[in-house]
């Protein structure tokens, strides 16, 4: 049983609507003829040469990517360009290539949904709410037991996969955390919301410097704030493609979905001291 690009395009939209995405995202359908046939859909984080190689090698007819290829500040996709080459790579294979972005970051079964269930949080809410009345970015909630920064750490370290960053940390081993504020992808943006504030950690990916540092000092001010843990952007969405994919399943019967497995954290190496 096949269905036509357009109607997997609907059911995509019905699951992450395009209502939810943030102002400047662009997820939707990129590439490819809504009235071709779909047969067999790869998911992964990143439209990368890996990705598009693993999605035209398994005759792949669709690749559904977290994030879009086509974001912002595009002006050409020339094929002396990697969005223009990658691009082309798909159209000649007739692969067709669909995001779905912070749309599928505000949902429940969202990306940071996903997250907080593989912790086991309880009283899970969102850290900013959606247009939809239980959506919004990030999630925060309450670990059934408490437990201390460094086995929190630890435990994130072997949910999700490995990358050469690892897992970093900023707060005292043995401080003890019980509310747990996370965003999957980058989430500095929410470090200074009242639910992140009051959370003993947050839980997020590309923290920089200064707002981390800021974010710590002024903790140390006030008396409180949370603890910071930065993960791999690319292995905290990851996490998300196994829940997407039996959403797809359920939706489209008869439809091969796959996840890509590929490692597509830009980062191969690190030297520590």
């Amino acid at each position: 049983m096949s269905f036509s690009l357009a109607e997997v395009v609907r059911v995509s939209h019905d699951l992450w609507p395009l209502s939810g995405a943030e102002e400047w995202d662009a997820p939707g359908l990129i590439s490819g003829d809504p009235a071709s046939q779909v047969d067999s859909i790869l998911l992964a984080v990143d439209v990368v040469t890996e990705t598009v190689a693993e999605a035209i090698s398994s005759g792949a007819d669709l690749l559904l990517a977290h994030h879009p290829l086509l974001l912002r500040g595009v002006t050409s996709v020339a094929e002396d360009r990697f969005k223009g080459a990658l691009l082309a790579r798909l159209i000649r294979a007739d692969c067709a290539l669909l995001a779905a972005h912070t749309n599928a970051d505000v949902v429940e079964d969202g990306v940071s949904d996903v997250i907080a269930q593989r912790l086991g949080l309880v009283d899970v809410r969102p850290i900013t709410t959606g247009v939809v009345p239980g959506t919004g970015i990030g999630r925060v909630g309450r670990l059934p037991e408490p437990t201390t920064l460094g086995l929190l750490a630890r435990r994130l370290a072997g949910l999700i996969p490995p990358t050469a960053t690892g897992v970093r940390a900023a707060g005292g081993y043995a401080d003890s955390i019980e509310t747990v504020a996370l965003c999957g992808g980058a989430g500095d943006s929410l470090l200074r919301e009242p639910a992140v504030r009051s959370a003993d950690v947050f839980i997020t990916s590309d923290l920089r410097h200064h707002p981390a540092s800021e974010s710590r000092e002024q903790s140390i001010l006030d008396g409180v704030g949370p603890a910071l843990i930065d993960v791999s952007h690319w292995a905290s969405e990851w996490l998300w493609l196994d829940v997407a994919a039996a959403a797809l399943r359920q939706r489209l019967p008869g439809i091969r979905v796959e996840v890509s497995d590929v490692r597509t954290d830009p980062w191969d190496f690190a030297v520590t001291q």
